[in-house]
């Protein structure tokens, strides 16, 4: 007869605590994949409204440009961009063989990199928006 295992229960959202550091660069790199994905659809969209006129598309980047809200998502696109680009780097070197031991301390110098690369880029990307 064969055993059974307890696995808890799905719901159980409480294990998020047992997670290492591979779980964690999974799931983020995961998240990041999906965001990219939808800001792609959305950057097509903006795109789009090139093919009414000339106008219509100035006008439509210059209305998103203005508003602060759109360079705080701009900046969060940075980080997700930054942080998917370079833990896809670090997967590339594990797969390869480089770095097997070390994989945790990849995946935080991947996050501390995207952390420095955003905060260095802030001035930049909130430059000339009217609050």
């Amino acid at each position: 007869m064969s055993q059974s295992y307890n696995r808890g229960l799905i719901e159980d959202f409480g294990r998020w605590r047992e997670f290492s550091a591979g779980m964690w660069a999974w799931i983020f790199h995961k998240f990041t994949g999906w965001v990219l994905v939808g800001y792609l659809f959305t950057h097509i969209a903006v795109l789009s409204t090139a093919l009414t006129s000339e106008a219509a598309y100035t006008t439509t980047i210059q209305a998103l440009e203005s508003l602060l809200v759109v360079r705080i998502l701009e900046v969060g696109l940075l980080a997700v961009a930054v942080f998917h680009i370079l833990n896809g780097l670090r997967l590339l070197f594990v797969d390869l063989g480089v770095g097997l031991e070390a994989q945790d301390k990849s995946f935080y110098a991947s996050l501390i990199l995207t952390g420095v690369i955003v905060v260095a880029s802030v001035p930049t990307f909130l430059a000339g928006v009217s609050i």
